[in-house]
This record gives structure tokens, sequence and C-alpha cells, in this order.
């Protein structure tokens, strides 16, 4: 007996209308701003079968994700073309992740997205921010009965698509209201997912902007290791990126020291001389949480090398 032959055209077309249905309904989360990051993790939770609305300042880069998400297998996205519309495609209590400039962008995206939402909703800020504007806006969403989580990410773009480590920070009952779509995003590792309720909000801002500190240390002392090698020893390039991965086979292993490498090995496409490395401006820019760190640190009398 021959077995049946199945119809692929009808299969895919019965996943395309479970795939409308899903988002005809109000959608499990909301994520607004739509920077790499921000479509990035939208795509993350579409992924693991959530259902979202998507809102952008700009329309252009809602219709991006909104077409990523299609190109990407029919996921269960959806776009906005308000934030009145935006918000409407909810389901209560509303969740709302915010990803957007921090600073005085995160003041005016929750004020306009705060008329249209009701007590008992969410909103969750995934922004590197300083931590008592969490708890300065936590405050101020109290008398509308609006909830306020402040949340650090790690793992940039890729993390953000793939599974980042998150570390929010706010009521616990707000928590885990949100708590069981973070933990299907996050990265998963052998002892469990990347995520925990940190404590009360602005803890899990606070614990981001030491992880940042940290990594900013590190990328300093990387730094002055080459220019020891580069102006002391009198290494070439090829010889520091043989050395880098040489130490990132022992007890210095991290993604710092193999992407120094890397960098360090690279060559120049663009003129055919050299390595990219020595046509690199000296000089770097940050976001403000490593020198957020060495303030609280003098702040609460701490040493901070």
């Amino acid at each position: 007996i021959n077995p049946p032959i199945r119809n692929h055209s009808q299969s895919r077309q019965k996943r395309q209308q479970k795939g409308s249905q899903k988002i005809s309904m109000s959608c499990d989360v909301g994520l607004y701003g739509l920077a790499v990051m921000g479509q990035n993790f939208a795509l993350n939770m579409a992924s693991h079968g959530f259902s979202v609305c998507v809102g952008n300042r700009s329309q252009p880069k809602v219709d991006l994700t909104v077409n990523r998400a299609k190109a990407e297998g029919n996921l269960p996205l959806v776009g906005s073309s308000s934030v009145e519309d935006f918000v409407s495609k909810l389901s209560k209590p509303r969740k709302v992740i915010i990803l957007v400039q921090a600073g005085k962008p995160v003041d005016a995206t929750i004020a306009a997205l705060s008329e249209y939402m009701e007590e008992g909703d969410l909103i969750i800020d995934g922004g590197n921010e300083w931590f008592p504007n969490s708890v300065r806006r936590a405050e101020e969403l109290k008398p509308k009965g609006i909830n306020f989580i402040g949340m650090g990410i790690s793992g940039g773009e890729e993390g953000a698509r793939n599974g980042p480590s998150l570390m929010p920070g706010g009521p616990k009952e707000s928590y885990d209201i949100i708590a069981p779509i973070l933990t299907k995003c996050a990265a998963q590792v052998s002892d469990g997912e990347c995520v925990a309720y940190c404590g009360p909000v602005g803890s899990g801002n606070y614990i981001k902007m030491v992880h940042n500190g940290i990594e900013y240390a590190d990328m300093q002392l990387i730094g002055e290791v080459y220019s020891v090698l580069k102006d002391v020893v009198g290494m070439s390039n090829d010889d520091m990126a043989a050395q880098f991965a040489k130490w990132n086979e022992g007890d210095l292993d991290s993604y710092l020291i193999e992407i120094t490498s890397k960098i360090l090995a690279k060559k120049d496409d663009v003129t055919g001389k050299g390595h990219v490395v020595d046509y690199v401006l000296d000089k770097t820019g940050s976001k403000g949480t490593g020198r957020w760190t060495v303030q609280e640190a003098a702040e609460q009398s701490v040493a901070c090398p």
C-alpha cells in the first residue's frame, strides 16, 4: 500500500491560516521601539509562539518588522499605525516592552503609552537606564495603577534575536505576569534560562550597570595589553592575534579575548594594505553605564579599580 501523498500547498495554507487566526486575537505582548534590538526581540518572542504587536514612532520600521516576521516563517506578529492602535491590540492586562533610547525618549514613550493604558497594565523598559530614573518612573505611574519594570538586556543584537540575558526589577507580582514570556525567550544554558527576578524596581538596571562597568574594565585591560605588546614588545598584528587566540584557549577564555584576536587578524579589504585595526580612529564612545558604575562606587564608598 502506497503512503498517502501530502498536499504541501494545502499544508502551507493551513499554517498561514493558523498564523492569521493567532494574530487576529488580542496580542500577548507589545514591543514599542523598533531599532535593531527592538526588532530582534520582537521576532524572538514571536518565534516562541507569543503573538506580538509592534509599534514605532516612524511607520517604515513597523512595516519592516512585519515583513521580516512574514519572511521568517509567517510569525505571529502584527504592526500598528499609532500608539492608540498599538495599545488596543494587546490583551489585558497589557504587557508592553519598550526599547528606545534612554533618558527623555523613554519618558516621552511612557507618557504616550500611559494615555491609553489602564490600571493593572505593565510597562517594561529594556534600555540601558540610570536606575534612579526607573524608580522615578515607577512612582509616577502609581497614581494610574500602571506597573513598571526596569529590565537590563545583555547580548546585543544577536542575543536579542536568539536569546539574551535578562535582568528584570520591579514588583514581584508584575514579574510573574511577564515571566512566562521572558523565560521562554531568554538564553538557555545547562543550568537553566538566563533570566531571574532581580528585586524591586531599579535593581535590574543596577545589575546591568555593574555588568557593563565590569565589561568596560575588561576592555580597558585588553587595550593596555595591546599597547604593551605593540609599543613595548614590538609585536605585529598577526603575532598579537595569535597570542590572544592562545590566551583564549586557557583560563582567559572569553568572548572579548576571542573577538580581540579576530579584530587584530582582520585585513583591510578596502585598501588591500595592512590590517583594519591600523585604520581605526583611536577614540571610543559609550552609553554611560561604565561612568555610572564608577559614580555609584564613589557614592557607596566601594573600591572600583
